[in-house]
């Protein structure tokens, strides 16, 4: 199943029994993104700031003093149950005066999590390649025609006395389309390496 990731950061408030639950989502690139958005939306004077994220096969939790399993785990839960990839959800609670238990901290966690990023602008994640492509000059006007029909965006571009070096990125499932069309278009003189 295709995950998605979050378009833009995203907010979603719940109350449960004067309890405040603030959710709030962002799309990661890496642990580090993680790390700053936690600390960006974070209250000091909160009860807790819960929290969780996925990037691909990595994850992390906390649970904040919550009691163990309660808050992180459930959302994560919610990331994985919302089908997104690359998101960081921080939780943070006010304690409202009324205990909630196990289950109702579960339910409000998780709830306010998954609540949020049902309702946040979605971007379906593709995994790309990046190629470095040598082209002589008298190529260049149909190696640049072929890029926007592949949905290649070039990274850079240099120049030399032999044409000029180029790496781009595009979607995995358009590489070989490309490379069709370099050929045709260049009788095969423009060279390909995948391991850019």
């Amino acid at each position: 199943m295709p995950l998605d990731t979050l378009a833009a950061t995203a907010s979603h408030v719940l109350e449960v029994k004067h309890s405040r639950f603030v959710a709030h989502a962002a799309p990661i690139t890496g642990a580090d993104d993680a790390a700053a958005f936690l600390q960006q939306v974070a209250v000091p004077d909160a009860t807790h700031n819960c929290w969780a994220w996925r990037l691909g096969d990595q994850y992390r939790s906390s649970d904040d003093g919550e009691p163990a399993g309660t808050a992180g785990r459930p959302i994560l839960a919610a990331i994985d149950g919302q089908g997104f990839d690359r998101v960081v959800v921080v939780v943070v609670r006010w304690f409202g005066g009324i205990k909630l238990g196990a289950g109702g901290l579960v339910r409000a966690y998780g709830g306010c999590a998954a609540e949020c990023l049902r309702t946040a602008a979605r971007m379906p994640l593709i995994d790309t390649c990046i190629l470095q492509l040598r082209a002589p000059f008298d190529t260049l006007g149909a190696l640049h025609a072929a890029l926007p029909a592949a949905a290649a965006h070039k990274l850079d571009e240099h120049f030399d006395a032999d044409g000029a070096l180029l790496r781009v990125e595009l979607p995995l499932d358009r590489v070989a389309d490309l490379k069709t069309r370099l050929r045709d278009a260049t009788r095969n003189r423009i060279r390909i390496d995948d391991n850019a």
